[in-house]
């Protein structure tokens, strides 16, 4: 595919260039899918959890049962993305998910669902969405030329966020109106239609095609990352925010016992975090594309901080949808700029095993910040811990804004090296 040159050509595009690629359009549906399912089915499984046992620790363990075994499995999927067709990884990884969902529908309308089988599920869903992502990511800079690269981060973003906000509410609808299992059916359908549209792209194959998958290969994308300080501070300043900033495993607790609105407003709830980042994702395609993306980053996250410590602290049902929103809005900004950073400083034989260290990070995030704020809330209260978190996000933005001048200046730019270990060209400083 003939790349049109640095992104500063997109302008002569336009936003929706990435559309003239009808491969792009499958990869679209198929994210849009993929993303109705996730927050699907990680709403069910925390209503379900909650409500066979009543406990926020129980929350906090479903989030480290979900992440500690994707570890090994992220960087074993990355090397694999860079080696085979990431289409086919990434299909596996979508029948896996889709055998396991099967499972869950079943046990829970036959009346021998158990805390222990969820678990052993969400270990094989974790493994499975481990090697789904690294493999999905990748395939996207196969698909659209470097010009036009960071408007389909953008675009892609805001309409799998558009799944995302269907995801929750649509879990919260089922759970009410026809139980559990209709909702974990509802995931399967959605996967297998993620699937179908992962097949139908066609996109460049992995430069580094036909190598092996070894240990070798695997530590080639760690250094990689360790010495790209851009990449390494960006993803490094997500995880840490997320940790301790992130609400969602205490979402329950909030919509049950503190604002009592059951689970039509528990998903609602849920959704509107994903509507804001859906509006933040629809204004980022309107306005021209952002440069100077480590400040940026920067000040997305200090405002996720403080719509968290909000969320936190509200005690009204509006309140709560509002800075929750906010919270979603703020994060689809460190997405974005994240993403592209990311992406556009990895070459393309390496994007796999770089999307899976990436992978960890953000699984990191999620579920050792889920684990957190189930922790601390056993310990303390739910209120504590959402607002504590909220207090040590911003904590984390001004030790990295601090400690990593690289970031603060960091300005998206032209191609990187293919020298691996090599400085990024990315990695340039704007004043």
């Amino acid at each position: 595919m003939e790349d049109p040159g640095p992104p500063a050509e997109e302008h002569r595009f336009g936003r929706l260039a990435p559309f003239r690629f009808p491969s792009f359009g499958f990869y679209a549906a198929s994210r849009a899918a993929w993303g109705v399912g996730m927050t699907l089915l990680q709403a069910t499984l925390a209503w379900q959890v909650y409500a066979l046992s009543g406990s926020e620790l129980q929350l906090g363990v479903l989030g480290l049962v979900r992440f500690l075994p994707a570890i090994p499995a992220s960087l074993l999927a990355g090397a694999a993305a860079d080696a085979y067709d990431r289409r086919l990884v990434a299909l596996g990884a979508q029948v896996s998910s889709l055998a396991c969902a099967m499972a869950l529908a079943f046990a829970t309308v036959g009346g021998w669902v158990s805390l222990p089988l969820i678990y052993g599920l969400v270990v094989a869903l974790g493994a499975a969405s481990a090697f789904e992502s690294p493999a999905t990511s990748a395939l996207l800079p196969s698909i659209v030329p470097r010009g036009i690269f960071p408007s389909a981060v953008t675009v892609v973003t805001a309409i799998r966020q558009l799944g995302f906000v269907t995801g929750p509410a649509l879990a919260g609808f089922l759970i009410d109106a026809f139980g559990t299992g209709a909702s974990y059916l509802a995931y399967a359908g959605v996967t297998a239609t993620a699937a179908v549209c992962v097949l139908a792209i066609r996109a460049r194959p992995p430069e580094g095609r036909g190598r092996e998958v070894s240990l070798r290969a695997i530590a080639e994308g760690l250094r990689f990352v360790r010495r790209q300080q851009v990449v390494l501070g960006a993803m490094t300043l997500d995880m840490f925010a997320v940790i301790f900033g992130g609400a969602t495993a205490l979402l329950p607790v909030y919509a049950t016992d503190i604002l009592q609105v059951g689970a039509r407003g528990y998903g609602l709830l849920a959704a509107s975090f994903d509507v804001g980042a859906l509006a933040m994702s629809v204004l980022l395609v309107v306005l021209p594309p952002v440069r100077r993306a480590g400040r940026t980053l920067l000040f997305a996250v200090a405002a996720f901080g403080v719509a968290t410590i909000v969320f936190g602290l509200s005690r009204e049902f509006w309140l709560s949808l509002a800075a929750y929103f906010a919270v979603g809005a703020a994060d689809q900004v460190s997405v974005v700029m994240r993403q592209t950073a990311v992406q556009l400083a990895t070459p393309d034989e390496l994007r796999g095993r770089v999307s899976s260290v990436n992978m960890i990070f953000i699984g990191a995030s999620n579920q050792l910040g889920a684990a957190e704020s189930g922790f601390v809330a056993a310990l303390t209260n739910a209120t504590f811990a959402v607002v504590s978190g909220g207090a040590a996000c911003l904590g984390v933005v001004a030790v990295v804004a601090a400690r990593m001048p690289e970031l603060r200046g960091y300005v998206i730019g032209p191609a990187p090296s293919r020298e691996i270990g090599s400085p990024s060209p990315l990695a340039a400083s704007g004043k």
